[in-house]
């Protein structure tokens, strides 16, 4: 049986919602679950992993541990992979897990794979599926070694509600102190905004917002929904947008429960971010637009015409 070692989320001490994505799928696919928590003073968390669907929770929790190192934090990861005996290592997608994923992979000696998006086992052996060439192919990717370690693409698996785990709690040894680097202090964005990967809802801008004031319109429709807010890369390199709030293949990828592109054409390397969301919802006032390609619903205007409207119906309805 696949034994599969999922590393949580957490983020100021809350776990996020891919673990239970990841933990569900390991469940659908028929195999055993761990987790490793990694962090400072993690160790309530012990009942919120167990209900995410693991069996084991393996954490390591330590004041050394508070501010993300790479190298420490991958140590943790391979002293659990080891003590489960997983040949199944699954990272979320995120700064961290792409940082880790490597480094846990040469020390296990293992195949790296990132932004998978399914995982099948056949007999012994291991496939993945993986986007490639900006979502143009699909390839299916044999590996020939026993141990896998994946960064698993935003919103590939869904949380199952049903998915639940057993609590076994055990306690990880504090890694060797990473002589070659030293973290100090982590500066977070200090605009207060919400985080384009923690965001149901993400709204982004594009090249038709034309300037300041067609940005700080849609912001505002973000605003009204407590939605995240993006953009594509036009705005960034324009000096509009800063790069953190870029959506596509060379930003972020997301994967919320509803987006919104307002006044975005639709690159391929736009859609490559953002078309794994649940529903699109694309305002172009081009009808030959790209992104209607790929959106779930589609309004063809001018977004300075469209966005008010859209403003005054939400408060409506909130009314």
């Amino acid at each position: 049986m696949a034994k599969v070692l999922v590393i949580a989320d957490i983020k100021q001490g809350v776990l996020k919602g891919s673990t239970a994505e990841l933990l569900s799928k390991a469940r659908a696919i028929g195999a055993q679950t761990a987790v490793v928590a990694i962090g400072r003073n993690i160790e309530s968390l012990a009942d919120d992993l167990a209900n995410a669907g693991s069996d084991t929770q393996y954490i390591a929790d330590d004041a050394s541990l508070e501010l993300f190192s790479a190298g420490p934090y991958a140590s943790c990861v391979v002293d659990a992979a080891n003590q489960f005996e997983a040949n199944l290592i699954w990272f979320g997608f995120s700064e961290s897990g792409k940082a880790m994923a490597p480094r846990v992979a040469a020390q296990l000696e293992a195949a790296c794979a990132t932004e998978i998006i399914d995982v099948v086992l056949e007999a012994d052996q291991i496939q993945v599926m993986r986007p490639a060439i900006a979502n143009k192919v699909m390839q299916k990717v044999k590996i020939n070694t026993e141990r896998l370690v994946a960064v698993v693409r935003a919103g590939a698996f869904e949380a199952s509600p049903d998915v639940t785990g057993t609590q076994n709690l055990v306690k990880l040894s504090p890694p060797a102190p990473d002589l070659k680097t030293v973290i100090k202090e982590l500066i977070s964005d200090a605009s207060g905004e919400i985080d384009l990967a923690d965001a149901d809802i993400v709204i982004s801008v594009g090249r038709g917002a034309k300037d300041q004031a067609g940005i700080d319109l849609v912001k505002d429709l973000a605003h009204d929904l407590g939605a995240g807010f993006g953009s594509s890369r036009a705005m960034v390199d324009g000096g509009f947008m800063a790069h953190n709030k870029q959506v596509g293949q060379t930003g972020k990828i997301v994967a919320p429960t509803l987006y919104m592109a307002i006044g975005i054409s639709g690159a391929i390397q736009h859609l490559a971010g953002m078309n794994g969301s649940k529903t699109i919802l694309a305002v172009n006032k081009d009808p030959e637009a790209p992104i209607f390609n790929v959106a779930d619903y589609g309004i063809v205007g001018d977004l300075f015409e469209v966005v008010p409207i859209l403003k005054q119906e939400i408060k409506k309805i909130r009314a």
